[in-house]
Order: C-alpha cells, then structure tokens, then sequence
C-alpha cells in the first residue's frame, strides 16, 4: 500500500521521492493496481500516469475500513538511534498510533539536540512501515519533550514500564481499551526522582516481568500485550 499526496475527482497522485521509488525501483507500469490511503480511506487503485515528478491513479473501488486497534501512546526515552528507530517501526507495524521521544534523566547527553534533526526521518520511517503493514494512517511522530512534560500525557490509561517492579501490564488493562499512554525508559532505567514523579502523577507502574529487558524490547513487547488484548476483547 501506498500514501497519496491527493486524491481529487476519482483520481490520486504521489508525488516526490516515493514516486521515484515506484516509478525507477518499482518500475511499476500503467494498468497495474495497488491498495492506496490517503490517511481518511482505502482504495484499490490502478496507475494511469508516470511522470518524472508524480505517478497517477485512477480509484476503482473503495475497500472495507481495517480496524487501527487500540489507541497507544508511545512515550519513548531517547536511547541510541539505531535502537530507537528499530522500536519506532516496530511500534508502528504493531500499531502504535503515536510516537513521542523523552528526554529522560538517563538518557546519553546529546541525544535531544541530536533528535531534532532526526523528525523527518523518523516521520519517513513511519510513513514506510505504515505503507508495509496497510495502515490507514503512519504512526504520528511528535517532537521531542522532557520528562516533566511526558507524564502529563493525556490517557484514560497510563502506564509507566519500570525495571523495578510494578503490576503485570496484562493485570492493568480495562476491557475496553480506548487510549492508552504508555511511558518507556531510557538504558539504565528510572531515577527514583522520576519514578515518585511519575506516581504522583497518576501512574501505574507495570512489569513485563522478571528479565530486564532493553528500552526498545520493552516497549515493543508491551504495545504486543496492549493490542493483544484489545483484539482479544473485540472477538468476545
């Protein structure tokens, strides 16, 4: 699947470097079809035009809307990029629909100053993993925050992931999952300034259990619980 930049009068357009990518890596050719979104539906697509700036489509049906599972926040400390950008797409493949990178007391100086040049990137990323996957929408990568900021994060459910112990994750899930805020902590874990911040905050401290586990597994691993759950309960 694909994101369009338009689509206008039964028609659509890419355009840019992924209608390079069709068009040279591809080398797709007018008649075929391809599942396209443009982030509101989806639709079956033929192509009609190549161009060296832009590939057309001609829409020939709309498909069924895919259910996008629940709603997760991601709030993510700033780790190693390598590291970082693996649990971004993962967490989008997955479905996370939000990404927010933290500045946590433990996270490796530089990285915050570093994260900004890294948004158009990382939006890429997630734009490519959604097209993999078929989402209807890429995951929203938001600018980087402190840690004071993170955990004013908004969710009918809020869960800081803590390497010192906490409840089973599975235990705190309502069955009607609706948003879903999910904090993760850097390489070398929680400062406990943070940990009675992000308490008297209002939020649950949860375990995936026994093994410590490196920031961008954890968070992989708990968004893989979180809609887990969600499907379970969708098929009750």
């Amino acid at each position: 699947m694909f994101y369009v930049d338009e689509v206008r009068g039964g028609r659509a357009w890419i355009r840019g470097e992924t209608a390079e990518h069709l068009r040279r890596v591809l080398r797709v050719e007018t008649g075929q079809q391809f599942e396209i979104s443009d982030r509101q539906d989806t639709y079956l697509a033929a192509v009609t035009g190549l161009s060296k700036d832009a590939v057309e489509f001609d829409l020939q049906e709309r498909l069924p809307a895919r259910r996008p599972g629940a709603r997760i926040t991601v709030l993510a400390s700033l780790v190693k990029f390598d590291h970082f950008e693996w649990m971004l797409e993962k967490c989008s493949e997955l479905g996370a629909a939000t990404l927010v990178p933290v500045v946590a007391a433990r996270s490796e100086a530089g990285l915050d100053k570093a994260a900004l040049k890294r948004q158009g990137r990382w939006t890429r990323i997630s734009e490519e993993s959604g097209q993999q996957c078929r989402r209807l929408q890429p995951m929203t990568i938001k600018p980087c925050i402190g840690f004071a900021a993170a955990v004013k994060a908004a969710g009918t459910v809020r869960l800081f992931l803590d390497e010192g112990g906490g409840l089973p994750l599975l235990n705190c899930l309502p069955d009607a999952l609706d948003q879903i805020a999910l904090l993760v902590g850097p390489e070398g874990g929680w400062t406990e300034q943070e940990r009675e911040h992000a308490n008297s905050a209002g939020w649950t401290a949860v375990t995936l259990g026994e093994s410590i586990l490196r920031a961008e597994t954890a968070a992989i691993a708990a968004v893989s619980q979180i809609q887990g759950k969600w499907w379970s309960a969708e098929r009750t």
